[in-house]
């Protein structure tokens, strides 16, 4: 078991084409620079680096946090994009001439994320076409979308859910490196901001501690998660607890780790910027993106 010091710096070495200064180490962790180089002398002692950098050891060290699937949730209507969703599924609508959902497959594919699940629902048949450019693809069927909401399709995914990220199928990203190979404990998506007016998390002691609707000095919620192997098998028995509960049919899937379960889930936020990732929640936001809508 590293370290998270440990784990950050392997993290930097392994994408790195040549071993980076201690300097370029602290800028990219967040570790000082006193703290890096007592890392790199514990690593170099258990030989998962050396000087030019991680070793074979390091690497197979490193599997343990390889990240191994995503399951992507895009069985909704998208109301709010009519009227073009009334014929296309809002993750297969075109934006500046490509399906939104490909900016997030793309960024899979750069992470070597081969596992990957849509949970579809809407016009299901659709996402067919998707299987041309990704094959690796495959597809969990949501009988309930039409009436439950996104809980409905963690439920669906089951136990699919463990070492896996949980992604929102309406996102641009932007970023591609916001989809990365290993990771080392759950967390969620946010962007930090003054106030929203939109959903978002606090945090205390380092892991979430409230979500809400509306906020300042918090992160505003990106629908891209990880959840680790214990922690998704805790996921999939808490999600389909609070679906069968009264009213669970009407929940959104957040809420059980971040509200309704809480208790039994310790996630971190990893901060990202909205340069990075962009959800299109309107038809007017889509006309302001791409002309082809005016």
């Amino acid at each position: 078991m590293l370290t998270r010091k440990q784990f950050n710096v392997l993290d930097v070495l392994i994408e790195a084409s040549k071993k980076p200064s201690q300097r370029e180490l602290s800028e990219k962790t967040g570790i000082s620079l006193g703290s890096v180089n007592s890392v790199l002398k514990e690593l170099a002692e258990l030989s998962y680096a050396d000087a030019n950098g991680i070793t074979p050891a390091g690497m197979a060290v490193m599997q343990n946090y390889r990240v191994q699937r995503a399951v992507i949730i895009a069985a909704g209507f998208g109301s709010r994009l009519v009227p073009i969703t009334l014929n296309t599924p809002k993750p297969l609508v075109r934006v500046k001439g490509s399906r939104i959902i490909d900016s997030c497959l793309d960024a899979l594919k750069e992470a070597e994320i081969d596992e990957v699940y849509i949970v579809r629902g809407y016009l299901a048949e659709q996402f067919d076409q998707l299987l041309y450019k990704y094959p690796n693809v495959r597809f969990i069927e949501n009988p309930m979308y039409n009436e439950a909401n996104n809980l409905s399709s963690v439920v669906c995914a089951g136990e699919l859910v463990k070492n896996a990220y949980i992604i929102e199928a309406d996102l641009l990203v932007h970023n591609k490196k916001l989809i990365k190979k290993y990771q080392y404990a759950s967390n969620y998506l946010g962007i930090p901001v003054e106030r929203t007016d939109d959903w978002c998390i606090h945090l205390g002691g380092g892991h979430v501690s409230k979500m809400a609707i509306g906020g300042e000095n918090c992160y505003q919620m990106v629908g891209i998660s990880y959840w680790t192997p214990e922690d998704g098998e805790t996921l999939c028995r808490d999600a389909a607890k609070v679906f069968h509960s009264p009213g669970g049919k009407e929940r959104y899937w957040d809420q059980v780790p971040l509200e309704y379960c809480m208790k039994d889930f310790k996630v971190e936020v990893r901060p990202c910027s909205f340069d990075d990732i962009r959800e299109i929640d309107t038809f007017n936001e889509l006309k302001q993106i791409d002309e082809a809508y005016r």
